[in-house]
């Protein structure tokens, strides 16, 4: 790591800390600690890569009164190698096989099982159905019965499993106040792409991924060299194309309540207990993607009154951008899984976004959306939107600010401010677009602002 004192910290699926690493941050002799989280397009060594990136302006950002302590945030994500992160894989990098078809290469197989463990033979029988590509609706049924497996989600469809147990545990958990909100606004429901029929489900993420540019139609390449995107007709064949997204992103439903369960029950206690014994020590939380979900829904174990977290700085950010929201616009009655807590930050919410993010602006509203949606499956609903996508929604009083206008005119003492950060946020590749395009100075300088550590 290029700058220091760095520390790691740890935890498991379950948001257990390992208490060595914890014990570590606890030492660290600084007056402002920055705790960054990774997302879910990370193993360990990529997260690390991330903070040594991230970091490295720091240092000549911060004001001399700052000793300053980097804590990169550990937990169990995974990477889809065929992914390229800019900056990270070489120009042109297309990762995955070479002919582009939806087949499995053998990162991603390797990680799919450390990441769903002992369910080998279910992955292997889905990474033959990608490779083989039947034209068979009999096939189609059984691969999603067997994403629905992997993603935990019963045999009715009614109900993902959960730490909690049941639908009516978790419900009573949720009424009660300590339940993480696994559903964006804490709905029972589950995704449609685990409900609805197969066939349909993969013809949108077929759909949805040729508008990004990121498939073919039949497994050849174009005549240019480059890639061809995918045709209105190609029977069954093509769909497959589309299965492969459906597995990503029921990989992507199961870090989702990931991130919660770390955020609340594993960063927010640990960071509590650290204010407890160094009651000066100022934390600046700085979360990426679903690592942005994290870090948010570790305040939900800040008491309120506790002025130690002195900023929040969200980057393209994996959840509701109706998340802070006291009101949702389409049902009156109740708030975002959030509301409230930005007021546990003494100090400002920043939630950059930006349209260049193919993953948030295409294809979250769809694995987001719920089942037993009126609207049907397909087509845009503002719903399901996402805080790295388009920033805050619903909250009145939230300002909107340019990047540019942002780092020259200051950001807000309090509150949640959106900064559309497209600017620098604008590279990569399909599918996730400039999902990860992250590692830029503007942004540092966008946290030091916040957390008012400037020189």
């Amino acid at each position: 790591m290029g700058v220091g004192p760095y520390v790691e910290l740890t935890f498991d699926a379950q948001g257990d800390v390992d208490r060595a690493s914890r014990d570590a941050v606890g030492r660290l002799d600084v007056t402002d600690l920055l705790v960054f989280a990774h997302g879910w397009n990370s193993d360990r060594s990529t997260a690390t890569r991330l903070y040594e990136r991230f970091f490295a302006p720091f240092p000549r950002l911060v004001g001399p009164g700052v000793r300053l302590g980097y804590v990169g945030v550990v937990w169990p994500s995974m990477r889809f190698s065929d992914e390229p992160i800019p900056d990270f894989d070489p120009p042109g990098l297309r990762p995955g096989p070479a002919d582009g078809s939806p087949a499995l290469d053998s990162g991603t197989r390797r990680a799919l099982g450390a990441f769903w463990p002992g369910r080998e033979a279910e992955l292997d029988r889905v990474a033959q159905l990608l490779s083989e590509r039947p034209e068979s609706v009999a096939a189609f049924a059984e691969f999603g019965a067997l994403v629905r497996e992997l993603a935990g989600v019963d045999e009715a469809a009614s109900w993902p499993r959960s730490p909690a147990g049941t639908a009516a545990a978790a419900t009573a958990e949720a009424e009660a106040g300590t339940a993480v909100a696994y559903a964006e606004e804490g709905a029972v429901d589950v995704p449609a792409m685990f409900t609805a029929d197969v066939l349909e489900v993969c013809r949108v993420f077929a759909d949805a991924l040729a508008e990004a540019g990121g498939t073919v139609a039949d497994g050849g390449a174009a005549p240019d060299g480059g890639v061809r995107e995918l045709s209105p007709g190609g029977g069954l064949r093509r769909l497959w194309n589309g299965g492969k997204e459906v597995l990503r992103q029921a990989a992507y439903y199961e870090m989702k309540k990931r991130a919660g369960v770390v955020g609340e029950r594993g960063l927010g206690p640990a960071l509590v207990e650290l204010s407890r014994s160094r009651p000066e020590l100022r934390v600046h939380l700085v979360g990426h993607s679903f690592g942005a979900r994290v870090v948010s829904f570790a305040l939900r174990a800040v008491p309120d009154g506790w002025g130690f977290v002195k900023s929040l700085t969200l980057l393209q950010g994996a959840f509701s951008h109706y998340a802070f929201s006291e009101r949702l616009p389409h049902d009156r009655g109740r708030g975002g899984a959030l509301r409230g807590v930005q007021r546990r930050v003494d100090g400002p919410v920043v939630a950059c976004h930006s349209d260049r993010d193919t993953a948030l602006k295409v294809f979250y509203p769809l694995a987001s959306r719920m089942a037993g949606d009126s609207a049907g499956f397909a087509g845009f609903d503002a719903r399901w939107g996402a805080i790295g996508h388009d920033g805050v929604q619903a909250l009145p009083g939230a300002p909107r600010l340019t990047l540019d206008a942002a780092l020259r005119e200051g950001l807000p003492g309090a509150g949640c401010v959106s900064v559309d950060a497209a600017s620098v946020v604008r590279r990569g590749g399909a599918p996730s677009g400039a999902h990860s395009d992250i590692c830029h100075e503007e942004l540092a300088r966008l946290v030091v602002s916040a957390g008012r550590m400037w020189r």
